[in-house]
């Protein structure tokens, strides 16, 4: 388990739109990887738990998912 710290913080992110289990893993193929970033997609919560580094912003992030 990854745990923050400033130079490594952590956010939960609410995703709405995923309609299956292969949706949350796509999304956290493609968070995990970005440089420095592990993440964790949760189907059934419709969250993401992003661990980051500080030289990559949530709206990257966010941005990512999107995509």
């Amino acid at each position: 388990m990854t745990v923050a710290t400033p130079e490594n913080p952590e956010v939960e992110l609410a995703i709405g739109g995923m309609t299956c289990a292969s949706c949350a893993n796509r999304i956290e193929k493609k968070l995990n990887r970005m440089e420095g970033v592990t993440a964790s997609v949760n189907y059934a919560t419709e969250k993401a738990r992003v661990s980051f580094p500080e030289d990559v912003a949530v709206d990257d992030l966010i941005a990512t998912v999107e995509a």
